[in-house]
């Protein structure tokens, strides 16, 4: 259902072209993202760095799983932070409360005990997933009606996204690694607080526009979820978070049970969803959309790498002196999100200049092409590493191609996801698409434990041949999936399905 809000007449433009409520919500954002990417850059560092100099001392298959994990569960909890928003809590209040438990999570994270890091990563979890959908849904609302005005506005929000990842790093990463471990994630609780300030400040600025749920559900449901959620979410997860920092329970074994239900999620979702009568004519053409989801999955595996085991590869095997200055091996972070900043016109320009003459699957070939190249060139990089740092100018290209993956992959991977929609069920496509992302994540992380038994380069460059592979198998199978993906009409679907230059813009 379609929320019933009002929104604000654009009327006075006083924030980059834009009304005075999208600079609340725009500097809420900057500064989320800035907190969660400023985390991101020195998680996996602090997780395998030394009890002596700060850090949790894990072993590095340990670290990359737990990170794997926690990157999947961020994608899969925007399905329910906004069901909770549309059904519940409106986008206002999740929001806020989505706020309040980021800046709770770098808080627990700033705190040197080991069940404050997972306290910690769940409460972001959960915040994160409450804030995307809802922040989506308020600009959605306040340009409805004015589709030039929102893909402007999304753009902006974009930026903010790619600003906040490039400066993150830089700040986050020199106080973690050169100051103190907490410090880093504390100046990540910093940047969160002053974006709720300025949110609670600015929120009379929103009118009623996300003051209430869209589709509000029943008192009965909301008093079962709430019951369901404490007794199946709660519960379970404070006493893993109890057992595994007590020794009771093995990390690894808390990780391979999350692990099955991450990969079990999308199974059943796609199971009842297929179900639906309503989906019924358009078998055909799904069936083709799931090939793409497993395939997009393949290259999140290999995307989940950058900030996990490659940045731990920078910190161990890479030259970082510059004219006497050692580069924090965090600041590397931020290579994807300038490349991003850089490519993204190019590629946005590209994708209008080839219109519908190129279909879908060929795109995915190129994604997954370059996905696996710029692995088998980390292969090389980490075969030369064990005779001594490398240059990281290695690293560098290794970030540059798998950026081009990217901007491949995800704008058309989204647009494809709008495209092939029922009617009615464009939302849950393009929440699919991020749950196979989870699964891609979750089993790179996973994947990481061969470490233990293969030598770096050869997982590196194991990685490269799967991307390879899936290039190479949906190569041999793009005339099929071509034709199945349009196989029928889609009555009443509307004509503004986004184009991937339009997809590009919402990478977020």
């Amino acid at each position: 259902m379609t929320s019933t809000a009002t929104p604000l007449p654009p009327t006075e433009k006083t924030f980059l072209g834009q009304p005075r409520w999208f600079g609340t919500l725009f500097v809420v954002d900057m500064w989320e993202r800035f907190s969660f990417y400023g985390m991101l850059a020195i998680l996996a560092l602090f997780l395998v760095a030394s009890p002596e100099d700060g850090g949790m001392g894990m072993s590095e298959v340990d670290a990359a799983a737990l990170f794997g994990m926690y990157m999947s569960l961020v994608f899969m909890a925007a399905l329910p932070g906004g069901w909770l928003a549309d059904r519940i809590l409106g986008a206002r209040r999740a929001t806020l409360w989505g706020g309040v438990f980021i800046t709770a999570g770098h808080i627990l994270l700033s705190v040197p005990a080991e069940p404050t890091l997972y306290l910690g990563l769940g409460c972001i979890i959960i915040g994160t997933g409450l804030v995307k959908p809802s922040m989506a849904a308020m600009v959605g609302d306040m340009y409805r009606g004015q589709p030039e005005r929102r893909e402007a506005a999304f753009s902006l929000f974009y930026m903010s996204v790619q600003v906040s990842a490039l400066l993150a790093p830089l700040v986050t990463g020199f106080a973690a690694e050169r100051i103190n471990w907490h410090l880093g994630f504390g100046i990540a609780a910093f940047g969160m607080v002053v974006g709720l300030i300025q949110y609670v400040v600015g929120m009379r600025g929103l009118g009623d526009v996300g003051s209430r749920p869209s589709n509000p559900a029943p008192p009965e449901v909301r008093s079962r979820v709430w019951r369901r959620s404490a007794i199946f979410g709660g519960v379970p997860a404070l006493l893993a978070v109890l057992g595994v920092a007590s020794g009771v329970i093995a990390l690894q074994q808390v990780l391979m049970l999350l692990g099955l239900m991450v990969l079990g999620v999308p199974v059943v979702y796609w199971v009842r969803l297929n179900r639906r009568p309503e989906i019924q004519p358009y078998r055909v053409r799904l069936r083709a959309f799931l090939w793409m989801l497993i395939a997009s999955a393949f290259f999140w595996m290999l995307y989940a790498q950058g900030p996990a085991l490659m940045n731990i590869f920078a910190k161990d095997s890479v030259d970082r002196d510059v004219f006497g200055f050692e580069v924090p091996a965090s600041w590397f972070q931020s290579a994807q999100p300038l490349f991003l900043l850089l490519l993204a016109p190019a590629f946005a320009a590209l994708w209008v200049r080839m219109g519908s003459r190129v279909a879908v699957p060929p795109k995915f070939v190129a994604g997954m092409l370059l996905g696996g190249v710029s692995f088998v060139i980390m292969a090389f990089a980490a075969s030369l590493a064990e005779s001594g740092p490398v240059s990281p100018l290695w690293l560098l290209t290794v970030y540059l191609i798998i950026v081009c993956g990217e901007l491949v992959v995800a704008p058309v991977g989204l647009s494809l996801a709008a495209q092939v929609a029922p009617p009615g069920f464009s939302s849950q496509m393009i929440g699919l698409f991020w749950l196979f992302a989870a699964v891609g994540a979750a089993t790179g992380g996973q994947l990481a434990g061969i470490t233990a038994v293969v030598s770096d380069a050869t997982f590196y460059l194991v990685l490269g041949g799967i991307g390879l592979a899936v290039a190479a198998a949906l190569a041999l199978s793009v005339r099929s999936l071509t034709r199945r993906l349009a196989d029928e009409p889609v009555p009443d679907q509307p004509a503004t399905a986004p184009s991937p230059a339009e997809g590009v813009k919402s990478l977020s």
